[in-house]
């Protein structure tokens, strides 16, 4: 009896494990080559996709753990919550999930690792973008020259190291995006007045131990000085993790696909 549960759970797995990745092959493999600067994406489309439509588009960016070239790992965190049948219907949008590879980062940001293990955070003000930083601007300019792109409605959002891409992208393309999310990232304090205008929501676990939710509340009480809209959200016993959280505020897509530029 015991081995014939054990078969049962093994096989309840597989067969999870097998409708996930036939799920996940709903996002298209994609890829960006412009002389040097390449990069790898996953796109979703709306159901019943129309090319003579206008749609919103969504780049998300994923943490550190999800770097490489599989063009896979990327959707481990989030890539569920756009399948939702729920979440499709009631937002008809695009949504691009590029990926980092592991010998760069999407942020301009030095990281040192001290005697305990613990990793320190040195945000860059300006400076260069990182190889996949420029990859991913271009791939960005490409994509929203497509006649199917609703340019009023373009977000940014991401985790951990992706948060802190978001920041960049925010404050390289300022004028680009109606709203953003940022999940347990980081920031110099001296780039958040170029993102000002956008509209920001931030979340962060109190308990992260990976980056310090100091980051956030930084930039969230900055922004609510000089910026045009922001919300934090503080999950006091969350860890790093704090993406678990965020995809589960059920204002999080509200909130987001209802801004639109100059408005």
């Amino acid at each position: 009896m015991k081995y014939f549960k054990l078969i049962l759970l093994l096989l309840s797995l597989f067969c999870g494990s097998k409708l996930m990745a036939q799920d996940f092959n709903k996002y298209d493999k994609g890829s960006f080559v412009d002389k040097k600067d390449t990069i790898a994406y996953r796109i979703l489309f709306p159901e019943n996709f129309d090319p003579t439509k206008k749609y919103p588009v969504l780049f998300f960016l994923h943490g550190r753990g999800e770097s490489g070239k599989d063009n896979e790992k990327q959707l481990a965190n989030g890539g569920k919550l756009f399948l939702k049948p729920e979440v499709r219907q009631q937002f008809p949008a695009i949504i691009v999930f590029p990926q980092c590879t592991a010998d760069s980062y999407w942020a301009n940001v030095k990281i040192t690792t001290d005697s305990a293990g613990k990793r320190n955070f040195d945000f860059i003000k300006g400076g260069d973008p990182t190889k996949a930083m420029k990859a991913l601007l271009g791939m960005i300019d490409n994509m929203l020259d497509k006649p199917y792109i609703n340019k009023k409605q373009v977000y940014a959002g991401g985790l951990s190291m992706g948060g802190m891409g978001t920041y960049e992208l925010l404050r390289r393309k300022p004028k680009t995006f109606a709203a953003a999310f940022a999940i347990c990232g980081g920031d110099n304090l001296a780039n958040v007045n170029k993102y000002k205008h956008v509209p920001v929501w931030i979340f962060h676990g109190g308990k992260d131990d990976v980056v310090n939710p100091a980051f956030s509340i930084a930039i969230s009480n900055q922004l609510k000085i000089v910026g045009k809209e922001v919300k934090f959200t503080y999950f006091p016993d969350a860890n790093h993790n704090s993406w678990d959280s965020a995809f589960a505020e059920p204002q999080l897509l509200p909130w987001l696909f209802g801004h639109t530029l100059g408005r």
